[in-house]
């Protein structure tokens, strides 16, 4: 027992039809544009990063800015006060240059304590009671950078 085949599939037509399907198959995968997925995406950003990447450099060059800013204002507030510095020592200077030999040599002896700057007292007060110099410059309206320096050059005893 033998079957026969159709006389189709005993002729060469089949091999043909078969290869048309094939290829029609092929070319259909390439027009639908099934894209590789290991295929990376372009390099090209979105409108909405490229803004989100504008506000963040803004508001980096917003911070340098005020930084900036606090920076000059403590360098003001220090070279305010090394002027003043200088200027009371110019005076000292000068005093000590009309003041007889032995009287000069008194002069030079450090004040005592009791005797500092009546300016001083509030804030050797402050930080002998432990607060900060942040917390004494909020306190006494003052920039932090003057009482930074003050305390610099308190009197040692």
């Amino acid at each position: 027992m033998t079957a026969e085949l159709p006389n189709f599939f005993q002729s060469d037509w089949w091999l043909v039809v078969s290869l048309a399907v094939v290829v029609s198959y092929i070319l259909l995968r390439l027009m639908m544009g099934k894209k590789d997925p290991l295929d990376k995406p372009s390099g090209h950003a979105t409108l909405a990063q490229q803004r989100s990447v504008d506000k963040q450099t803004q508001n980096v060059l917003e911070e340098l800015a005020e930084l900036a800013r606090q920076i000059s204002n403590q360098l003001d507030t220090r070279a305010a006060r090394l002027e003043l510095l200088i200027k009371q020592a110019d005076e000292k200077i000068a005093q000590l240059k009309g003041l007889p030999v032995g009287k000069a040599a008194a002069q030079d002896q450090p004040s005592p304590p009791a005797q500092a700057d009546a300016r001083y007292v509030e804030i050797y007060r402050l930080s002998d009671s432990g607060q900060s110099t942040v917390q004494i410059a909020q306190q006494l309206n003052r920039p932090q950078g003057e009482i930074e320096l003050i305390l610099a050059l308190r009197p040692r005893t």
